[in-house]
């Protein structure tokens, strides 16, 4: 079995394109590939399958082997892969998620002719707190207080087809994400677990933010924690609706566009190697 490694800005995935369907120990695999000292290592396995709704599927194990309804970085890498190896010649595609449906990329290309950034069509938020999910019955959810190990955190909730809670602090690039993502991920007041975004403003066009990632921990970078870090500065007045969202593996570029309430993310895909599985 060939596998691509590529990343989102570090967010790194083991790729693999494949015309079966999901395999059944799909998590088990994942376990064992993104492992960083036994196998591959990655934040996570992604597959590119067929899809009916739209030109490909994208389907996404964490490295704990769980699966992730939608992944920003990993649908920009999955857009570079089927362009740079000619599966389609489209520049405008449409990539089906679990999450968030079928969703619209444009592929800006490098003198080359191979893809250098990936703008993608991320939907609309959803900020109902019962519906992203949280315990909150409130819409939207914003600066709502939670309690772990006696200190009290304010997040606002928001849903890019996965759930994501953020949270602004003082200096979100020095947070201890060790220390308070596993809690604030398996927290009671979210059913389904959570992404836990932590973000510092820096101006209104500007927002440090580092994630702790639902079933993967702490990655360089969070397309849908970036989205969602938009919105949540938005509802809270502390940025305009464009705005960059600055991650540990580099900058995203994010619009939230008030003519269809769509939320636009653009930034690079990277290849590393590719490989076979034995």
């Amino acid at each position: 079995m060939i596998f691509t490694k590529m990343n989102g800005l570090g967010n790194d995935f083991i790729v693999i394109a494949t015309e079966a369907s999901l395999p059944d120990n799909a998590a088990e695999l994942a376990i064992q590939y993104c492992d960083r000292y036994f196998g591959i290592g990655a934040d996570g396995l992604v597959y590119i399958l067929p899809s009916i709704n739209a030109d490909f599927m994208m389907r996404i194990i964490n490295s704990d082997g769980s699966e992730s309804e939608q992944c920003g970085n990993a649908i920009r890498c999955v857009a570079k892969y089927v362009f740079d190896r000619r599966l389609t010649s489209k520049t405008e595609l449409s990539i089906e998620t679990i999450g968030a449906g079928a969703q619209n990329v444009q592929l800006t290309l490098n003198k080359t002719g191979k893809v250098a950034t990936v703008r993608v069509d991320m939907g609309r938020p959803i900020l109902d707190g019962l519906k992203v999910p949280t315990t909150v019955d409130q819409n939207p959810v914003v600066r709502y207080p939670i309690e772990v190990d006696g200190r009290t955190f304010e997040f606002t909730a928001v849903s890019m087809g996965n759930p994501h809670c953020v949270i602004y602090v003082d200096d979100a690039v020095n947070m201890d994400l060790q220390q308070w993502g596993p809690k604030l991920e398996n927290h009671p007041m979210f059913p389904r677990r959570i992404n836990v975004e932590f973000a510092t403003v820096k101006s209104r066009e500007f927002v440090d933010m580092r994630v702790w990632e639902r079933g993967a921990g702490p990655t360089l970078a969070c397309g849908t924690g970036a989205c969602a870090t938009l919105v949540s500065s938005v509802l809270n007045g502390l940025t305009d609706r464009i705005a960059t969202i600055s991650l540990k593996g580099g900058d995203l570029y994010i619009e939230w566009d008030e003519s269809d309430d769509h939320i636009y993310m653009t930034g690079p895909a990277t290849e590393v190697y590719t490989g076979s599985l034995l």
